[in-house]
Parts: structure tokens; sequence; C-alpha cells
């Protein structure tokens, strides 16, 4: 069966990207090892993602608005503090403005998007199936799958996260790098309502971002993202639930109440990658195929998101001259536009987690001195409020909420 293009991973970059091509006329083919139950498990697994303004833009653009509307949480403010120490730093957005951000659970975002996929006109889904070969000829891309069907296009997309076959078999290097850190995630209950305001802070052991949520049955809920040395990784999970808390209660400060777990604790390694490119003999790469930075920001779904948005610029406007869509100039385009900005973004979040990283009260005081001289300069303020919402730099055209 022919396709533009052949989408490996079905991940929430993987399906975005059809979606958006889909709004533009576009076919794709997504492949993805799991199944479609696993995309529609309804249990809560804890992890989340902030979606900056600039992303729901977009969402809202390729007809998505309508089915996520609700299901997150906006986030009005983003409070920033070095320990709990006073002072620190609010980033919020101007009156005229809509929020910083909206909170998603994964599992709702994830299947809301494959319902949204099983629906579309022009994706075709291919779940539970993985890739048997895949052939990058001079003339076109051929997938033979798992069951023998085969799927021909222009252009393959590699999707499937950090770990991607399709990078590694086409060559491309990385720079990688462990952090010494384990995210600990987990869901709380809290007494107090959390006013969709998301908490930085920082200690010298790692950042510990508390992010708000809808509420459910049982109350008040935020998400918790707690990075500790990664020797200490396994026994946090490993500690009783009481333990837990007290030690969490600790570095909130009380400012939410009394807390309770939601759902079940998970840990996860840090780490750095970037591919030194991201586009090959009829191959591009999106989101996590193509970088891995610290959630210190929050941004890795939304540089992921930003892949799509300037993919789906550079392909539709191709098709529309009727080129072929791995021309050359086509993904030299597309290298170029988010090579630079992908690389930056990540060396700009590696340097934060190593300068809040750096133990002692002298770096302590000079991260708070940071802090509140950029609290006092309105400008520099602004410009980080606007990377918060992804709405710094050459923005694509879906990113402003506009159609290609």
């Amino acid at each position: 069966m022919n396709h533009y293009v052949i989408i490996l991973g079905g991940g929430l970059v993987g399906q975005t990207l059809a979606l958006a091509l889909d709004a533009h006329g576009l076919t794709s083919a997504v492949i993805d090892r799991a199944p479609a139950e696993a995309l529609l498990d309804a249990r809560y697994d804890g992890r989340v993602s902030a979606v900056a303004s600039a992303s729901w833009k977009m969402l809202r653009a390729i007809g998505l608005g309508d089915a996520l509307d609700g299901k997150g949480c906006p986030i009005s403010t983003i409070r920033v503090s070095e320990g709990l120490e006073p002072g620190g730093l609010d980033f919020e957005p101007a009156e005229d403005e809509g929020p910083l951000g909206i909170m998603f659970e994964n599992r709702l975002m994830r299947a809301t998007l494959f319902e949204a996929c099983r629906k579309a006109e022009n994706v075709s889904l291919h779940m539970g199936r993985s890739a048997e070969a895949i052939d990058r000829g001079p003339g076109q891309v051929t997938v033979t799958l798992d069951d023998g069907a085969q799927l021909i296009a222009p252009l393959l997309i590699g999707a499937e996260g950090r770990g991607s076959p399709t990078r590694e078999a086409a060559g491309i290097k990385i720079a990688n790098w462990r952090y010494g850190q384990h995210a600990i995630i987990a869901c709380l209950n809290h007494e107090k309502p959390h006013g969709h305001i998301a908490y930085e802070i920082f200690y010298p052991d790692g950042p510990f971002a508390i992010l708000p949520m809808n509420d459910d049955a049982n109350g008040h809920r935020s998400a918790l993202v707690w990075s500790v040395p990664e020797a200490q990784g396994p026994a946090m999970l490993k500690l009783g639930e009481r333990a837990f808390l007290a030690e969490a209660e600790k570095r909130m400060g009380g400012f939410l109440g009394s807390v309770s777990l939601a759902a079940p604790r998970a840990a996860y390694p840090l780490g750095f990658h970037n591919a030194a490119k991201i586009t090959a003999h009829r191959l591009a790469l999106v989101g996590d195929s193509a970088h891995g930075m610290h959630p210190i920001a929050g941004q890795g779904l939304n540089v992921g998101f930003r892949d799509v948005a300037a993919l789906t610029e550079v392909l539709v406007e191709g098709a529309r001259l009727g080129l072929d869509l791995a021309d050359a100039q086509l993904l030299a385009r597309y290298e170029r536009w988010r090579g630079l900005d992908t690389l930056m973004t990540a060396m700009a979040t590696d340097g934060l987690t190593r300068l809040f990283g750096l133990p002692g009260k002298p770096a302590s005081r000079l991260r708070q001195f940071g802090l509140n001289a950029v609290s006092k300069i309105p400008p520099l303020q602004r410009r980080f409020t606007d990377e918060a919402r992804g709405t710094s730099g050459k923005l694509p055209l879906l990113l402003q909420g506009v159609m290609v």
C-alpha cells in the first residue's frame, strides 16, 4: 500500500505527526509494536506532560481541540525557587494571553490521539506490528511488516523514542550522557488547591517539581517529578508509603497541606542525547528519536511537537510543488530549521541542570541571587516566559495556530 510517509512509532509525537499530515490531506502509515489496547489503557501510569501554549495552538489547528478540551489542567504560573528560601521567581502570562501551558496525563492524551487516528481518513494504523525489513531504496521506502504486509512511501519517519533502531540502522551518531539521577514520578492528592501553579523547587540533589492536575473524586491532585541521585532511586521506591510522603512533604514545606499517594510510584534514569543529524537518505527523525533532555524545564514533548510542526510545513509545501517528499532540499530545510533550535534548547536545559545541581551554600546563594535578579528585569523575565510558552524563535505556522 502506498502512502506519503511511513511513521515508525505511535507515541505522542508519531501520532500527532500523522494527524497533522492528515489535516493537510497527506496520507501516512503508523507502525507500533504496542497493541491498540495498550494505548487505550485507562489505568493511570504516573506520566504527565506539559503542553506549551504554542503546542496547544497546533493541536487545536489540526482539529484536536474539542477532543482534548477539559482533559488537561491549565498552568497559570510557574513558580521557581531555590529550596524553600523566600524570593524566587514567578513566570506568568500577560493579561490578554492564555495559560502558559496545559498539563495532561499521558494516558489521556495518548488515547485521544489514537481515537483521532483511528477515525482519520488519511491515517493507516498498524498496531501490534513490527517492521521485519526496511529498504530505503533509491526511489522509495519499502517496509515489510511481521505479518507479511508491505508498505511503500517516499519517506520514512523515525519516531520510536530514545533507543530508535531506525536511527541506529541509518548510522546516525548521537551525543549522550547520564546525569547520575533518577526521576521519581508519582501522583499526589493534597489538602489545599494548587491554584493552577506549577512549582519548580531546586535542591542540590536535583529539582523537585509539583505540577497541577485536574481534581478527581478524591480531591485536589498534582503530579510529582522528583530528581534524586541515581543510587537513591531504588531505595526511594522501596520506602514505605508513609516515609515517602514524609520526605515529599518536607521538601514541599506544607504549602499544599497533607498529601497522599494517588497512584503507584515509578522511576526512570535521566540522561541527555542529541543526534548529530536528523535526516538521512529518505529518512527524517522526530521527537525522542532525535533528541532527549532533562525534564527540568518540561520541554521534552514540546520540542517534539516543534519537530512535527516544522516537518509538516516542509512536507506539505513540498507536496504542493509536486516534489518527492524525500527531496534533498526538503530534508535539508527541515535539518536546518530544527537542528540548531533543538541543540540550543537541549544545551540550555543541560546547563540549567548542572547549574542548579552545584552543591554548597555559595552556589545556593548565587542561584538565589540570579532568580531575584531576573525577577527585577522585565525583558529578561519575558524572554524566559516566552520560552516556557514555546513562542520564541522562528515558529512554524502550526505553532501559530495557522494551517500550512
